[in-house]
């Protein structure tokens, strides 16, 4: 690809086009076929209706709707145009979006025509470019580009040239906005493929939401790479899992989907005989999950370890035996190091902060200077905040988050955020959110709340209102107790590790009834 090192993402991934123009890119589970032909032209119409609209290179494009065809067609608009994808997820509500399109300032928003709440803030801040996409991916983009040219000369964009921008939420301030170049993601794209040996006859089963970097980046962008089709489904379920595994040779899941497929009664062998790679990451997998499913299949989970700002950053190696709870060795490219004080690098078997550098790694936040310099060290790797042991083999193994952040069915959950909407309600004093382990969602929030002295007795059921009309569902603590304090050390930190083993016992009861 040394030809394609420095240009637009999109022409790196025509190159590798099939021949066929009717070869498919994704088949849906009605049947429907979106070819390589159709994703040529009907993304050129839907780059030329973006430029219509004003939608200059560099300018974003920020995306809110359900997974469908047309909204992969949009992401690959949006690279061939020079724009910057933007996408949000589904779950976000009003005042999360408000947010958002304060500090992206979007040219363009594209969002469910059902959402009246996105509409009304795209009104306030006088965005007039926007459009419409239900789940079927019907609405007004698609109305409105249909009558646009068919082809499209991509803007030309080097390396370093913003593709897109992915909003990960801060363990303190507000979200982060990762930037991510057309050279970031093509290292990373050309690192999966070669680290997971795909070739011209896989076809990977896609259930991904992909307003995320592992449904979007990590299946579609190595699939175009590869130049190979998709099975397509707008959401995951274990019964349609299960119907179309026999069609696929790899499937990408997060944990809560591998411990459903391990409960479901037909998986065996035979169903998974024609799929070499079940891939797993953005969430730590039980081992428990592992072996179950080892033993209903006879095959291994390969577990990953990636982030939003870096994508993959390390994969256990798809020809050689796995251990649960490692995730492998750092992808070509990736250089990797586990430190302790002063940055200096641990001893082999002992536990430190991994920091990473590499091409695939963003070069900034979105207008947060500050945090981007107290995130990269003096000689340019990045402080992940992950805890890690390195095995003797050279596995890494991770044991923690420094950054006290949790990831609850593979989304990255951060306690701060929750505890500022528990506080602000009346009679609350404080509050400490924690992650716990859950066997579904590899972890779930616990609030533990204190009140005001004389404040009534607290509401739980309120509070969970409460807490679903400003946060997404994914974010709202499973559990809510009342305690009379919080533990603090002696410099008034809470400390949260004790609160997990104090109400560990509660946790595991509550999740057995």
């Amino acid at each position: 690809m040394a030809d394609l090192a420095d240009v637009n993402l999109f022409e790196t991934f025509r190159a590798r086009f099939p021949k066929d123009a009717a070869a498919p890119f994704l088949t849906l589970q009605d049947g429907r076929i979106l070819s390589y032909g159709d994703l040529d032209t009907e993304s050129a119409r839907i780059a030329n209706l973006l430029a219509r609209l004003g939608a200059a290179p560099g300018d974003r494009v920020a995306v809110q709707v359900e997974k469908s065809p047309a909204a992969v067609l949009l992401y690959v608009a949006c690279l061939r145009g020079g724009l910057v994808f933007l996408p949000l997820n589904t779950a976000y509500r009003a005042d999360e979006l408000e947010y958002f399109l304060t500090d992206a300032e979007p040219r363009v928003v594209v969002h469910d025509p059902a959402n009246a709440e996105l509409a009304a803030l795209c009104a306030k801040h006088g965005i007039t470019a926007a459009l419409t996409m239900d789940a079927k991916g019907n609405g007004t983009l698609v109305e409105r580009s249909a009558g646009e040219p068919s082809t499209f000369t991509p803007i030309a964009r080097s390396g370093k040239d913003l593709a897109c921008i992915l909003y990960s939420s801060g363990t303190t301030g507000k979200p982060k906005g990762v930037m991510l170049s057309h050279g970031n993601l093509r290292a990373n794209a050309a690192a999966m493929h070669q680290t997971w040996n795909f070739g011209p006859e896989d076809v990977l089963l896609h259930t991904l939401p992909i307003f995320h970097t592992h449904g979007l980046f990590v299946g579609i962008n190595t699939v175009l790479l590869n130049g190979t089709g998709m099975i397509f489904h707008a959401k995951y379920n274990a019964d349609d899992v299960i119907a179309d595994l026999p069609r696929a040779t790899i499937f990408m899941g997060v944990p809560t989907y591998y411990v459903r497929l391990a409960a479901h009664p037909k998986l065996t062998p035979a169903l998974c005989k024609n799929v070499r790679l079940f891939l797993c990451g953005s969430a730590p997998l039980l081992e428990e999950t592992f072996v179950t499913f080892a033993k209903k299949t006879g095959q291994q989970i390969v577990e990953r370890y990636g982030m939003t700002e870096a994508g993959i950053i390390t994969s256990a190696d798809v020809a050689k035996p796995r251990r649960a709870g490692t995730v492998g060795w750092p992808l070509p490219g990736v250089t990797l190091r586990i430190v302790g004080e002063g940055n200096k690098p641990v001893p082999q078997g002992e536990t430190g902060e991994i920091q990473i550098k590499g091409p695939n790694l963003f070069a900034a936040y979105w207008r947060k200077p500050e945090k981007t310099a107290e995130d990269f060290t003096a000689d340019g790797f990045f402080k992940t905040g992950d805890l890690a042991i390195l095995e003797p083999d050279g596995m890494v193994n991770i044991v923690g988050r420094a950054k006290d952040m949790m990831i609850s069915g593979g989304f990255n959950v951060y306690p701060k955020e929750i505890e500022g909407v528990i506080d602000a309600l009346p009679g609350v004093a404080e509050s400490a959110v924690v992650g716990m382990p859950h066997p579904d969602f590899g972890e779930a929030g616990l609030a533990v709340i204190t009140m005001n002295t004389g404040a009534p007795a607290l509401d739980v059921a309120a509070v969970r209102i409460a807490l679903k009309a400003s946060l997404a569902n994914y974010k709202v603590p499973k559990m809510i107790v009342v305690a009379e304090a919080l533990p603090r050390n002696a410099m008034g930190k809470v400390q949260k590790n004790l609160l997990r083993s104090e109400y560990r016992g509660a946790w595991d009861e509550q999740l057995n009834t």
